[in-house]
């Protein structure tokens, strides 16, 4: 869809209300989270990258790369990341103007969703919190949202969502999660799976995405056992008439094999990345699918010549030793070096993005084959002459099955290992 009538069509009708009203005289197609997952739904067998813009490097370089392969794609940023107490500098409250603003400058005409990940309700009283922070994060652009109570019991992390949802735009993206990610340890079922997306059903909310915990983990990956494909096969195809899309969390310690088998043999249409991009971008040396190679003592090692200059490198690991970081700690060094990376030269900052670029289109089209999912995109929002694609599965559950006695009364007799207790990092 090349045509600059058709894009001023899809420009005018397909932007969301806040995406309006933020930025009026944008020529920038930012999206609803449902047009992305719509788009790969139609592209079959493929998903495509939701990137963690930790910096503005790597928003720069996966956008350019996405432009590129033609497809859809998602910046977002986690609670953790982002959120009140963050350690990027890109966060709930400004992503949407650095990628409006980038979208602008570099003419991308693909679609673009601006999702706030991980949404963490870790304990009831974070309710509170939540019922205040979740409209303003609304207001400065977020089109999707992952609403993540998985740290709290069946029960809870149902009614967490149920009572959020209200606060959440009919049109905006919806993701929700079951198991936290901590590799082998408590793996989703079918049942555990099930129980939210039902219990969702019953009271009219469609789930654009599940989260599970299907083996694999946030960071540096560390062993080989990583996505458990039958297992999220099996989970996908007990939820598809939800209307549920799968959602990979943990991808950077998975190989492109794998992350093939995610995309053609389950119903998952994104894919988080994030520890990748930031290493790609710095120069690190990575491993084919982007995870990091460390030498013998365990450190991150830097490619001579590519990402960062070997004297800022430098200075970033003195900085992070001084503070006990190592390995994944490093992700923390994005706020505190984010301007002294914006004041490097031209060049230095062009090769980082080119990186990114790089590793990021090879993902889209040879691993994920998002390839021209951008016009499915477009496509979708004509089809339905608005913003809002509306949710892909009617009501099929009975509310009064579903009432707060009987949520909890069913999670009792749910029959799941969820691993050990521990505030894993998502």
């Amino acid at each position: 869809m090349s045509n600059s009538t058709e894009y001023a069509k899809v420009l005018e009708i397909g932007r969301p209300p806040n995406i309006k009203r933020l930025f009026p005289h944008s020529q920038a197609l930012l999206v609803s989270g449902k047009v992305v997952d719509r788009a790969m739904i139609a592209r079959g067998d493929a998903m495509t990258m939701a990137a963690n813009g930790r910096n503005a490097i790597v928003i720069r370089g996966v956008l350019q790369a996405a432009q590129r392969a033609n497809s859809t794609i998602i910046i977002e940023i986690a609670r953790s990341e982002g959120g009140a107490n963050a350690y990027c500098p890109v966060n709930f409250w400004n992503m949407a103007r650095i990628v409006d603003a980038m979208c602008n400058e570099m003419n991308i005409t693909i679609p673009v969703a601006i999702h706030a990940d991980h949404y963490g309700i870790k304990k009831e009283e974070d309710m509170v919190m939540a019922k205040v922070e979740i409209p303003t994060i609304f207001e400065a652009g977020i089109t999707s949202i992952a609403v993540d109570a998985s740290h709290m019991p069946d029960d809870k992390n149902l009614l967490a969502n149920i009572e959020l949802n209200t606060l959440i735009p009919d049109w905006a993206g919806l993701e929700t999660e079951v198991g936290e990610i901590k590799g082998t340890l408590g793996l989703s079922t079918v049942d555990d799976a099930s129980f939210l997306i039902k219990g969702l059903n019953a009271h009219g909310i469609c789930a654009d995405w599940i989260a599970l915990n299907n083996g694999t983990i946030h960071g540096l990956e560390s062993s080989g056992q990583g996505i458990q494909v039958e297992l999220t096969s099996e989970i996908h195809k007990a939820l598809a008439p939800y209307g549920t899309s799968g959602a990979q969390h943990g991808t950077s310690g998975n190989s492109s094999e794998r992350l093939r088998a995610i995309a053609k043999e389950t119903a998952t249409t994104k894919a988080n990345v994030a520890t990748a991009l930031q290493m790609v971008a710095w120069g690190v040396d990575v491993n084919d699918y982007g995870n990091a190679i460390l030498d013998s003592d365990g450190r991150l090692q830097k490619v001579k010549g590519e990402g960062l200059t070997e004297e800022m490198w430098a200075e970033m690991v003195a900085f992070a030793d001084a503070q006990g970081w190592q390995g994944g700690d490093y992700k923390k060094l994005n706020l505190p070096f984010e301007n002294k990376i914006s004041g490097l030269a031209k060049e230095i900052r062009e090769r980082m993005c080119r990186r990114v670029e790089e590793f990021s289109y090879n993902l889209l089209v040879d691993v994920f084959s998002a390839e021209g999912s951008a016009d499915l995109g477009k496509e979708a929002i004509i089809a339905a002459g608005s913003h809002d694609l509306g949710p892909k599965a009617d009501r099929i559950e009975d509310p009064l099955e579903w009432t707060k006695e009987k949520i909890i009364a069913r999670a009792a007799e749910l029959d799941t290992d969820k691993g050990p207790e521990g505030d894993f990092d998502d």
